[in-house]
């Protein structure tokens, strides 16, 4: 039905957080952080006989809408999986791409995002994109790093084994400079090194497109986390497909190892 009503569309303005498409949400059981692997934009392309880059160029549609769904419902978190780590496998060309969109997109929304009180960081190896990408990516975070609305983080240049990797070496410096003895080494001092540190663990991680996986994405961060899986692919998941599955996690019994309280 919502689909009819809105399309692809999220509601705008003063009261789109009253609007229908959140009937029947109770925001008490809304995720605190929320991780998306937004899969299938080549899928999606291919399957309408479209170049696969037709499909990232819709996916960052659906993006922009996904997030103004999380600006509505005030969702403390989200984090996106832009690009990984392993994501430089793919054709120069398509890799070329990418690094264009993401210029484009951050060029295109960054000052809608500070005027909706979005606070943009970044996670992932983001010095070793290109200079002009850095540039922009640091100068979109300085911008909007006073917000106190949703914590938008993007993934780009991201991989969970390569997150834990440079957060034990920062641990070990500290505890070869005598500022750390190893036994006081805890799950917060980790933490604390993560490219997450400062946020909540991840409630809630939402795959488009069919497959199963984490795929590398929040390893730590996710240990509790509850999972949805869908068949739709990335540029069709619709701000009715995020407000359902949103109602989804409101359902789960959450017990983190222990028993549900009667």
């Amino acid at each position: 039905m919502w689909d009819k009503l809105f399309g692809s569309k999220a509601p705008t303005g003063k009261n789109a957080a009253q609007s229908p498409l959140y009937n029947d949400i109770d925001r008490s059981r809304l995720p605190r952080h929320t991780a998306i692997i937004m899969d299938g934009n080549g899928r999606w392309a291919e399957g309408k006989g479209l170049i696969r880059t037709a499909g990232h160029t819709a996916g960052v549609d659906t993006l922009k809408q996904v997030l103004k769904v999380a600006i509505d419902l005030e969702l403390p978190a989200l984090t996106v999986y832009a690009f990984s780590t392993e994501n430089w496998k793919r054709p120069h060309a398509e890799v070329d791409f990418l690094m264009n969109l993401f210029s484009d997109y951050l060029a295109k929304e960054i000052d809608e995002m500070d005027e909706d009180n979005v606070k943009l960081r970044f996670l992932g190896r983001i010095d070793e994109l290109s200079p002009a990408l850095r540039k922009q990516a640091r100068e979109a975070e300085a911008q909007t790093a006073d917000n106190t609305g949703v914590h938008f983080n993007v993934a780009m240049n991201y991989g969970g084994h390569d997150e834990l990797i440079r957060a034990v070496r920062a641990v070990s410096g500290r505890v070869l400079s005598g500022d750390l003895k190893p036994e006081d080494i805890d799950e917060a001092c980790l933490e604390g090194e993560l490219d997450t540190a400062g946020l909540p663990p991840v409630d809630y991680v939402i795959r488009t497109s069919g497959d199963q996986r984490l795929s590398n994405f929040l390893l730590w961060q996710t240990a509790y986390a509850e999972f949805y899986f869908t068949d739709v692919n990335w540029p069709d998941f619709t701000p009715a497909c995020f407000v359902q599955a949103l109602r989804e996690f409101g359902n789960r019994d959450r017990r983190f190892g222990g028993l549900t309280k009667k």
